[in-house]
């Protein structure tokens, strides 16, 4: 008999118990060999996991099976369908007691801030970007630090069950090669901003080094590469014009921040006599070719959502970030309701402070009943699907992941849900939703290769990473001594 995967990511004869079993009697029982060669070969099957779709009609299957092959989905459905009988496997992995639900996307982050993570808390928005983190980058960064923080925000990202994440940061070409090593999908934007920055001293150099990233990563199956100037408070209208007729040029989505903050209100008004919104209409944002995706999105009016809506913009929900700042709460039942391409994100780990997703999902949940003084006005599963199947909307990537739908891409994890924590378990999306933890989750896998097999990495040397990371921490210490406050570490008493 052929050996079959263990749950513990070993080999053994006796991975696949009752349903193999079952499967191998049938099979003798109806000719054995010639009815095997006629099977449907995949390279995988997981088999008698609480399989929850994410699909339209939110089907889910208790116990259920997905089915890989190569890079894809190309089954899935109840165990009751006898996939042990269809398919000809080469592994079988047993899920019993897991969850096996798509892949998490993590819809605005920017990864190689994790370098910074804690140097600059309990501030506003303009004083923690101003006299803090834009300091910190111009004394800091480089492409070797930006690969060292991307790696260290990968391994967390992975560990975590994020299969997809959008970046919006500097050397983003760095980021690309990193993510694509680590085997990670992600929507990676290089940011553009009108001042003098460590990548691009210039606006020139920056569009052009933007150009060139583009070109060398346009059809990576892993990266896609993408536009993304800053804010409407750090590039000018011309330069906006640019930036956009660029990304149009090259098929490329655009990434920005926005209506983050009172302040960005009271910016554009004073300086454009317009909302935000109404400014980047103007500028012709959303009603560019490329995809849009914006972050945050607290400050907006009802119109505000209408347009969002109409022209199909995707929108990232931050809220750990946005609480952490005091930015505001964004309107998300109302963009709910408008059925805006809608998911969320961590933002930085140097606002957040980490990038655990599933912390995020339980906040927006709980953030927005405590709000709206409403229980029901957003569930569990409006929350898990924004981090899901929404999170591919928003980033305008829903027909290839975001769900377990034959024909996607295998982008899934599984999650243990056996843990004290977790019991009684009544409702599997609730426990995913209000009890789970980062930790829970055991395995990883993105474009039908896994990247975390029972906890353990197997694109990243966790510990060499880590090391490194407090090499650049020592740096990065000896830089905040000359920042305003003169002091190793930055707090707001």
């Amino acid at each position: 008999m052929r050996s079959r995967e263990r749950g513990d990511g070993r080999w053994s004869t006796r991975a696949g118990r009752s349903w193999v079993w079952s499967g191998l009697v049938l099979l003798l029982l109806s000719g054995c060999t010639g009815q095997r060669d006629r099977l449907e070969q995949v390279d995988l099957l997981i088999v008698d996991g609480m399989v929850l779709t994410m699909d339209a009609e939110r089907r889910r299957f208790e116990p259920g099976y997905v089915a890989v092959r190569a890079e894809s989905i190309v089954g899935v459905g109840p165990m009751s369908d006898r996939p042990l009988v269809r398919y000809r496997p080469k592994a079988v992995v047993r899920a019993a007691g897991k969850a096996v639900l798509p892949g998490l996307i993590n819809g605005h982050t920017h990864l190689a801030m994790t370098l910074l993570r804690g140097i600059a808390d309990d501030l506003d928005l303009d004083e923690w970007l101003n006299r803090y983190i834009f300091p910190a980058e111009a004394k800091n960064l480089s492409r070797a630090y930006v690969e060292a923080g991307t790696r260290l925000g990968l391994v967390e990202l992975i560990r975590g069950g994020v299969t997809t994440y959008a970046d919006m940061y500097y050397f983003e070409d760095a980021v690309a090669q990193e993510t694509r090593r680590a085997g990670l999908r992600g929507v990676l934007g290089q940011t553009l901003i009108d001042f003098s920055v460590p990548d691009n001293p210039t606006w020139e150099a920056a569009i052009a080094s933007t150009e060139r990233y583009l070109e060398r990563w346009a059809g990576d199956p892993w990266v896609v590469p993408a536009v993304a100037p800053h804010s409407l408070y750090t590039v000018s209208g011309t330069h906006w014009r640019e930036a956009i007729a660029l990304a149009e040029r090259r098929g490329a989505p655009l990434l920005t921040h926005l209506a983050e903050a009172t302040s960005e209100t009271a910016f554009a008004q004073s300086r454009f006599g317009q909302r935000p919104v109404g400014y980047l209409e103007g500028i012709g944002l959303f009603a560019a070719r490329s995809p849009v995706t914006v972050a945050h999105a607290v400050h907006l009016d009802g119109p505000e959502i209408d347009l969002l809506a109409a022209r199909g913009i995707g929108v990232v929900h931050c809220p750990e970030s946005n609480m952490k700042l005091s930015s505001g709460t964004a309107p998300i039942p109302a963009m709910l309701g408008k059925k805006v391409r809608l998911g969320i994100g961590t933002d930085g780990a140097a606002s957040n402070n980490n990038l655990d997703l599933w912390q995020e999902i339980d906040t927006a949940a709980k953030l927005h009943k405590l709000i709206s003084g409403q229980p029901t006005i957003v569930t569990a599963h409006d929350v898990l699907e924004m981090a899901t199947i929404g999170g591919a909307r928003a980033l305008h990537l829903e027909a290839r992941v975001g769900s377990l739908e034959p024909g996607k891409l295998a982008d899934l994890i599984l999650v243990g849900i056996e843990g004290p924590h977790q019991t009684p378990m009544y409702q599997l999306v609730s426990h995913l939703v209000y009890a789970n933890a980062a930790a829970d989750v055991t395995d990883t896998m993105v474009h039908g290769r896994w990247l975390m097999r029972n906890r353990r990495l197997l694109t990243l040397d966790e510990r060499a990473i880590r090391r490194q990371a407090l090499r650049y921490q020592a740096q990065v210490q000896a830089s905040l001594l000359t920042l305003p406050n003169g002091s190793g570490t930055v707090t707001k008493e």
